[in-house]
């Protein structure tokens, strides 16, 4: 591993989304970044789907071999909402990134330039202004009637002063061979944008955290019923709904598994810490998955990027 800066002032943002509202969202966003950046935050995280919101609950008019016009009326209009990589909105958040001076990690609903399919997808900026997308290999569940499986940006990482970091989003931490794809480029920071608030989850992340010897960046979001515009078409989706649809539960996990702050629950925040980076590589001595705890020559992954 290369020589990095000892320490990574890290902000997590776990916020309410705009649903269904692109200059909303982005509003937010910027928002959140400026005030983040206000504490000295050198790397900001924002949730799945933050822009233009995770619609939990919803099914968009899909039964089994059929729609309806109302799903269909509201599916366009959150893909009206979704942000094209490189669009106005991206130059915004670049520039935002930039005038922080820090890496912003953002959740966002991805219209592709050419084909009209939608992608759950993350991008991380850096201070420079450039940025990479991450599309989400597997959406989970019927996320597959919304956005499309990943067709390209499948691993990348972004090369930071405390070492490579990258992001799996929700489920794909499931993905064992996802994970491991990440842990060979030598990741220190594991960014995980999800909608994860079960206590199940909180498991997981303290095992990754302890399996790739990495931060694991557990950045959840708020969604309240009375997040949902009224006037959707499909708006009896929610209507059964408890008021606190998704209940966040962010925190940050250290390479040993400990988690340096708890879970925060029911309440928009920025949980801000400081990264002790000398620790993903002083906790490789005894453990290191794709090093000297591995066995090339018995197991071996093929990562067709």
């Amino acid at each position: 591993m290369k020589d990095v800066q000892e320490t990574c002032r890290i902000a997590v943002i776990q916020a309410e989304p705009v649903m269904f509202d692109k200059a909303g969202g982005l509003k937010k966003a910027l928002r959140c970044i400026r005030n983040a950046a206000a504490e000295e935050a050198e790397l900001i995280v924002f949730p799945e789907l933050f822009i233009p919101g995770y619609p939990i609950g919803m099914n968009f008019g899909f039964s089994m071999g059929k729609r309806t016009e109302a799903g269909r009326a509201d599916w366009k209009r959150y893909y009206d909402a979704s942000l094209i990589a490189g669009g106005e909105e991206f130059k915004q958040l670049s520039d935002a990134a930039r005038d922080a001076k820090a890496y912003v990690s953002m959740g966002f609903s991805e219209r592709d330039a050419v084909n009209g399919t939608l992608y759950n997808s993350n991008v991380i900026f850096s201070p420079d202004g450039s940025w990479s997308v991450h599309r989400k290999l597997k959406p989970t569940g019927t996320e597959r009637v919304v956005w499309g499986d990943a067709n390209k940006d499948y691993f990348p990482v972004v090369e930071t002063p405390w070492g490579p970091i990258g992001s799996l989003i929700c489920w794909e931490s499931y993905m064992p061979l996802a994970r491991v794809a990440l842990y060979q480029k030598g990741i220190t920071i594991y960014i995980s944008p999800n909608t994860n608030d079960n206590p199940e989850w909180q498991a997981t992340i303290r095992h990754i955290a302890i399996e790739g010897k990495c931060y694991f960046v557990n950045c959840d979001m708020v969604v309240r019923k009375s997040s949902y515009p009224e006037d959707l078409e499909t708006i009896d989706d929610i209507k059964d709904q408890p008021d606190m649809v998704c209940r966040g539960g962010s925190c940050i996990i250290d390479p040993y598994g400990h988690a340096m702050m708890s879970p925060v629950w029911d309440e928009e925040t920025i949980l801000y810490a400081d990264l002790d980076m000398s620790l993903p590589a002083a906790c490789k001595m005894e453990h290191d998955a794709v090093g000297h705890y591995s066995r090339p020559d018995v197991l071996e992954l093929i990562v067709h990027e």
